[in-house]
């Protein structure tokens, strides 16, 4: 999941906050709050980002035959995947706590926010925004823009969009535990697939394929050579 911001609040930044408390123990269940009226809050499977990927994980890399970058890469599941199939992979992600996961069993990760200079620029295949990582910095255009200049021309982004398919928000978000102890504040987005698709078509990206599997909603995205 997630975890870079273009500001100086990201979720997942410090190493004692709900979501590295989280990685480490069995309660693997958090919530994120948003601060926009909505009411609702999501839960988050932390649980799920640190078991091996799922058959719904592992149709993002039926197309995949290059390098592969995996942004907010938490512990390391979709790395571990690529991996498995023989490509080659990397994760990035600002969490402390994820990254000595992902670490510690081996797998080549990168303590790095999406914004900053990131290894092989311009060289990705195939730039993976998943677990709500469409998120990051609360601003979706900047991000699909900078994923872009990390992929070659002809490369894809795949992201994971909401479940609403007219979902649109950006908004300021902490995350809780079950016992309330919360974050400090960051900034998020949710998009859905059909603000994607005019979104996409504004950044230069081409909609490829999407789909939809237990319960979660893909797109491929091509960047425009």
């Amino acid at each position: 999941m997630s975890l870079a911001a273009v500001g100086s609040a990201s979720f997942g930044a410090g190493g004692a906050e709900p979501y590295a408390r989280a990685l480490r123990s069995s309660d693997a269940r958090l919530f994120l709050h948003a601060d926009d009226g909505d009411g609702a809050h999501d839960v988050l499977d932390v649980a799920r980002w640190s078991a091996d990927a799922d058959a719904s994980d592992l149709t993002l890399l039926q197309a995949v035959t290059g390098p592969l970058l995996d942004v907010g890469c938490g512990p390391g599941r979709m790395v571990r995947a690529a991996l498995a199939l023989d490509l080659v992979a990397l994760g990035i992600d600002i969490s402390p706590a994820a990254i000595e996961l992902a670490r510690s069993t081996g797998l080549p990760v990168v303590r790095r926010s999406v914004f900053d200079r990131v290894p092989r620029e311009g060289r990705w295949q195939t730039v993976l925004l998943v677990d709500g990582n469409i998120g990051i910095g609360g601003d979706a255009a900047a991000l699909l823009r900078r994923c872009a200049g990390l992929a070659i021309p002809g490369g894809d982004i795949i992201v994971e969009t909401s479940p609403d398919e007219t979902r649109d928000r950006a908004f300021t978000a902490r995350v809780a535990d079950a016992v309330g102890r919360t974050s400090a504040e960051f900034p998020w987005a949710e998009l859905g697939r059909r603000p994607l698709v005019g979104l996409a078509d504004r950044l230069g990206l081409d909609v490829r394929q999407s789909w939809e599997i237990a319960g979660r909603s893909f797109s491929r995205l091509a960047v425009r050579r």
